[in-house]
């Protein structure tokens, strides 16, 4: 919005809006380049033809590709044997509320903050 109004007011001065807007859109069309074409983690990515991607013409767009929830898949179920468990998050205050999870139903149950799952262990009697 404040994009626009400065174009209109450029061109009320008397500068020519394609003039002006000549370079930028030159250098957001001739983009080819892989690195700005790739998904962030929240889905994010542009249209080739985007005014947003000009923030990226003489800089490279660096994407993290380690995912949250790809790095919490890594880390093995919690086998636990009793039926209620907790999940805090681990590590004091850099954790999460307590959230107390029932482990009656057979298979995983996962942390709804963390991701963290956890299993109840088969006792043999």
């Amino acid at each position: 919005m404040a994009s626009k109004q400065l174009v209109n007011n450029l061109a009320k001065l008397g500068r020519s809006r394609q003039h002006w807007m000549s370079p930028l859109a030159a250098a957001r069309n001739s983009s080819s380049r892989c690195d700005i074409e790739k998904v962030t983690h929240t889905g994010q990515v542009f249209d080739k033809d985007d005014y947003r991607n000009v923030r990226f013409t003489n800089a490279k767009r660096y994407v993290n590709e380690n995912w949250g929830i790809n790095l919490i898949e890594e880390v093995p179920p919690k086998e636990c044997t009793e039926r209620v468990v907790y999940c805090d998050g681990g590590d004091g205050p850099l954790g999460h509320p307590k959230v107390y999870i029932n482990l009656d139903k057979p298979g995983n149950h996962i942390c709804g903050y963390c991701g963290l799952r956890f299993v109840k262990k088969d006792s043999h009697h």
